[in-house]
C-alpha cells in the first residue's frame, strides 16, 4: 500500500511539473499515482498582485505530473490572507 493512500479524505498540497499549485481534498488515487481530488484550487502567485485562487472543482491529475504532494495544516492555510501574498511563480522542474 502507498503511503499517500493515508491522506486520503484529507486535505493537500499538490506542486505539478509544470509549476501549477493545487489544493484539494484527497479522494482516491491508482498504483500509478493518479490522483483525485474534489473541491480543488489552483492558487496562482505573483510578483504583483495577490494570490489569484481559481475554483476547479473535481479535479484528476496524472501521476507523472505530481512533483510534490503534502498535507496542508487547515487551521494554518485558513489563516492565511492569500490577497496580500506576493510570490513569484514557480517554474517548471526540469529533468
Amino acid at each position: 500500500m502507498s503511503q499517500l493512500q493515508t491522506f486520503v479524505d484529507q486535505k493537500v498540497t499538490v506542486i505539478m511539473n509544470d509549476g501549477r499549485l493545487v489544493v484539494g481534498m484527497l479522494r482516491g488515487l491508482d498504483q500509478t499515482t493518479n490522483i483525485i481530488m474534489q473541491e480543488c484550487q489552483e492558487r496562482v502567485f505573483s510578483e504583483d498582485e495577490g494570490v489569484e485562487v481559481v475554483d476547479l472543482g473535481l479535479y484528476l491529475i496524472r501521476g507523472d505530473n505530481i512533483a510534490v504532494i503534502g498535507l496542508v495544516d487547515e487551521e494554518a492555510d485558513n489563516a492565511l490572507d492569500l490577497g496580500s501574498l506576493r510570490g513569484e511563480p514557480l517554474q517548471p522542474v526540469k529533468h
